[in-house]
């Protein structure tokens, strides 16, 4: 099997890769379980480190190296850990987060821990940290860059911690290996210290950081202030938010020695100091011509409606294109797009490569807007109850929906989004050499082959997909990987949006900011949409009308990235959302009629406790003054 040729586009720390092994296990070889920050004895090993550029180099990308395998879903809990996707069985990789899905995470089986990984990380920027002022064969402005890079990957490490398991122990230095045994125990902090301190230390690092990098045949991947600045936005925005600010669940939750890990009381002015931190990444970025992405590849001519498609599309799977605050290139994409794209080529259909097997799950089809852009149970144009109901698409839908193919009514007269997002029964599939349709139904080339590894909702992920895949005659699937998008721009708009709303309510620059992630979707202005379509026209003019407006749209834009996951937590909203049953199309069926049912796949169960990771009892034990998580 081929993967795209993407060497020249590969950056350099991903080259050493060889080296960078080499570099850990000489770091960690005599390092201390025990504890989270105490240097390894191994003094000799970590003086050479730092003798030359060429070996400090290599102890930067072992910084890097930690970075989080997002396009992985053995590793990345907001893909398969939520309710956007279901499977049929997990592969291995897939396990951890199909159990954590169905509710079976606990104190005693812990899936998915991000603790001593994440530590190792801290362990090991704070070494570089501390000793890069001895290589002798660099430039101090080099120094200075380096620097900053891993003081970023430093505050990253510590908000992956604090999101996963709220209040953290700060690692802000490594304690010598002279230390007492009480020195090395460290105890959780208030979960405001520790947003604080991540946000100083973004400061800090985009100080030092290049604006663009500018040997992109070398460096893609590298820090920039962009990627600093976007991510403090997304930081301070989450601390602003309901499960961290003036959370009542959490106000007996203390330290043994009684202090407090949560602040009970709201704080208004948090929604302030999120929205002038948004708005700082925004003007950064587009100073340094980051720009919603749209689709304009020479020499390819497509209708209006495939041109929106490619805009939507690509703006996720085309890599390190205008839109990318921060493409993330430390992981692989091949698995995750062969598990979510479909055999779409009857003449190829003996080609196992492709599974669709990764499938959205009916309250994700049924999120996306209508065409007049408001949700579906809203749209006084739109017939919500009859949504299953057959219908038969004319030539009108013909580049959207097969022309003379039956499917549900859920299906037609939706946004661009849904049908950029979205493949399912009767839906056309653009790829750049061919147009394809999808016949899902029990005996139809899309339909199940094995006993597992099938769609089991009755929808396929065309987002995540890159339109450059194809199966050659003869070969093996050609997959077009890119680098994960962490951050892109609509993200930043969409947080922005939100803090302002929260802050002071509807305002001319909070609709102008979701509006232009709206116009590059092809809606019309939240104002017009809700006055004109909205059973609640008046919707957007009131604070709580106009933050589900902004949540819905952030659900949609940023749908199958991995923010919904997130974004629930924040919001408090995974005790509605995901208790909920998943449910999909009776896609074992042959004629429409039973087709068209609606069926349970899973009843989702999810408990206050469920916010955040319990602590493995090692831990516990090996560090008396770590209370356990919440509830656990």
């Amino acid at each position: 099997m081929k993967t795209s040729d993407t060497t020249k586009y590969t950056p350099v720390f991903r080259r050493h890769l060889p080296a960078l092994l080499l570099c850990l296990l000489l770091v960690q070889f005599t390092a201390c379980k025990k504890f989270l920050d105490v240097v390894p004895d191994n003094v000799a090993t970590i003086d050479n480190a730092f003798t030359m550029r060429a070996e400090a180099e290599k102890y930067l990308f072992t910084c890097y190296s930690y970075l989080p395998s997002s396009a992985n879903v053995g590793s990345n809990p907001a893909l398969l850990a939520g309710d956007e996707y279901w499977m049929m069985r997990p592969y291995s990789s897939s396990e951890e987060p199909w159990q954590i899905a169905q509710g079976f995470l606990s104190a005693n089986i812990i899936y998915m821990s991000q603790w001593s990984i994440n530590y190792k990380a801290l362990r090991d920027c704070n070494i570089f940290l501390d000793n890069i002022h001895k290589v002798v064969d660099m430039r101090q402005g080099e120094k200075d860059r380096w620097i900053a890079e891993v003081k970023f990957l430093k505050a990253y490490y510590h908000w992956i911690l604090l999101r996963t398991y709220g209040p953290i122990p700060i690692i802000d230095k490594n304690l010598s290996i002279s230390s007492t045994a009480e020195e090395t125990k460290v105890p959780r902090v208030h979960v405001d210290t520790v947003f604080n301190y991540i946000s100083h230390l973004l400061d800090t690092a985009a100080a030092g950081l290049p604006d663009i990098i500018a040997d992109r045949s070398t460096e893609l991947g590298r820090m920039t202030k962009s990627i600093a600045l976007a991510i403090k936005a997304r930081v301070l925005v989450t601390a602003a938010s309901p499960l961290f600010n003036g959370n009542p669940d959490y106000t007996g939750y203390k330290n043994y020695d009684g202090t407090p890990m949560f602040n009970p009381a709201f704080d208004a002015g948090k929604w302030k100091v999120a929205a002038e931190a948004c708005k700082a990444a925004i003007t950064h970025c587009e100073s340094v011509g980051i720009q919603l992405y749209t689709f304009g590849e020479l020499g390819v001519t497509l209708s209006d409606t495939l041109t929106r498609q490619m805009s939507l599309r690509n703006a996720t799977c085309e890599q390190w294109n205008a839109e990318m605050i921060w493409n993330n290139p430390n992981t692989s994409t091949y698995d995750i797009q062969r598990q979510m794209m479909p055999r779409l080529d009857p003449a190829r259909l003996g080609n196992e490569s492709t599974l669709g097997s990764i499938a959205p799950t009916m309250k994700m089809a049924e999120m996306f807007y209508t065409d007049k852009g408001v949700p579906i149970n809203e749209d006084k144009t739109w017939d919500f109850a009859n949504r299953t109901q057959l219908r038969t698409a004319t030539h009108a839908e013909g580049e959207l929906i097969q022309e003379g193919y039956t499917t549900a009514s859920l299906h037609f007269n939706r946004e661009p989004r849904f049908y950029a997002d979205l493949g399912f029964d009767g839906a056309m599939w653009r790829m750049e050499k061919k147009m394809f349709h999808i016949e899902s139904k029990a005996g139809q080339w899309q339909t199940r082959k094995n006993i597992y590894d099938n769609n089991v909702t009755g929808y396929f992920c065309k987002k995540m997909v890159s339109w450059k895949n194809e199966i050659p005659e003869g070969q093996g699937l050609y997959v077009e990987q890119y680098a994960w998008p962490e951050m892109r721009l609509a993200d930043l708009y969409l947080l922005y949006a939100e803090a302002l709303n929260e802050q002071s309510g509807p305002q001319e620059e909070a609709f102008k900011y979701i509006d232009k992630v709206r116009a590059r979707a092809g809606l019309p202005t939240v104002q017009t949409s809700w006055t004109n379509y909205s059973k609640q026209p008046g919707k957007f003019q009131t604070k709580e009308g106009f933050r589900q407006i902004i949540q819905q749209e952030r659900l949609i834009e940023l749908a199958f990235e991995g923010a919904r996951f997130w974004d629930l937590r924040r919001w408090k909203k995974s005790m509605e959302e995901l208790n909920k049953p998943v449910t999909g199309w009776d896609v074992d069926q042959s004629d429409p009629n039973f087709y068209y049912r609606v069926r349970t796949l899973f009843r989702q169960t999810f408990q206050v406790r469920n916010y955040f990771w319990p602590l493995d009892n090692w831990d516990l034990l090996n560090n008396p003054k770590l209370v356990q998580s919440f509830g656990w």
